[in-house]
């Protein structure tokens, strides 16, 4: 039995494919990790090659109640949302030391490969086959580890309800495929951008003379500004001193947000940033943003409104 296993690691693509060779799941938002279940003990492996075995201790008592010897499951620790999304923020917090309304005992092992089992080794089997003995094993459990069912449905239609269910994206995999470690091919993840519109209320200079390293953006609740995070990425360093020289021409008395930054640059409320991203953190903060573009502010509706859209 493998002491470890580098795991198969989904490559990015624009869109899902096409054709009856491919299965769909959704992709989970949390830590990687594979299940060890040995003659002596249970362990459970990080992406990295990390035991963090004690940190998931629910997850590995009930590995140990599965009814196999050895095993080695792949698949996806995550804490759902009130809406049954998996949220890496509230993740992060359960495993953390910060005090949190979320503990490790909410947290969730959808099992969703099986690269041995019994003594054998699986890995140059067919992804079909490999989820038809692990079916038995995870499927209509509801308890720390569960099944990652596979959604039968056109790709396309499934990445089209999937981000407006709010989910961060799908995953497809060849049907046909042994498991290979590293990036690969044969499994793919199609992610679901959103785009918005933000006040800049502020940036933070960068290291670079002249140029910006995060600009700070807000969005409307009710009739005041709130502050949704900042955003370092998506521009030039031309494009970045010329947007720090149009922000300095609008300096601001005072913060149009509740914010002390030490260094922030603060200005009026008066340019909007195009801003594409992944998705909402718990604290209502922006994850992965990116710069798309910059204009003036015609009027407030065209802003983000956390009461319409995160009420």
């Amino acid at each position: 039995m493998p002491r470890r296993v580098d795991p198969c690691v989904a490559t990015l693509v624009d869109k899902p494919p096409k054709g009856p060779e491919w299965a769909f799941e959704v992709k989970w938002d949390g830590y990687r990790l594979a299940v060890h279940v040995e003659p002596g003990g249970v362990r459970a492996i990080t992406r990295g090659g990390y035991d963090w075995t004690k940190k998931f201790g629910l997850i590995v008592a009930e590995a140990r109640e599965l009814g196999h010897e050895t095993m080695i499951i792949d698949g996806e620790a995550v804490v759902l949302d009130d809406q049954g999304r998996s949220d890496f923020g509230l993740l992060q917090r359960a495993v953390g030391r910060r005090p949190s309304l979320h503990d490790a005992g909410e947290i969730i092992f959808y099992a969703f490969d099986l690269l041995y089992l019994d003594g054998q080794d699986l890995r140059m089997h067919p992804l079909s086959e490999r989820r038809r003995l692990l079916e038995p094993i995870a499927a209509g459990r509801t308890g720390a580890i569960r099944f990652s069912e596979e959604v039968h449905a056109d790709g396309a239609e499934f990445f089209k309800i999937a981000c407006e269910m709010g989910l961060e994206g799908i995953i497809a995999k060849r049907r046909d495929a042994p498991y290979r470690s590293g990036r690969r091919p044969e499994w793919l993840k199609i992610k679901c951008v959103r785009r918005d519109t933000f006040v800049i209320v502020g940036y933070e200079a960068s290291t670079v003379p002249g140029a910006i390293g995060r600009l700070l953006l807000a969005a409307r609740k009710g009739d005041d500004l709130v502050y949704v995070g900042g955003c370092g990425t998506g521009w030039s360093n031309q494009e970045s001193v010329a947007l720090r020289e149009l922000l300095n021409a609008i300096p601001a008395d005072r913060p149009a947000v509740a914010l002390k930054r030490k260094g922030a640059v603060f200005v009026r409320p008066m340019l909007v940033a195009d801003i594409e991203y992944r998705a909402w953190t718990q604290e209502r903060k922006l994850r992965h943003p990116s710069f798309k573009g910059v204009r003036e502010m015609e009027a407030p509706s065209e802003v983000f409104d956390l009461d319409i859209h995160l009420p």
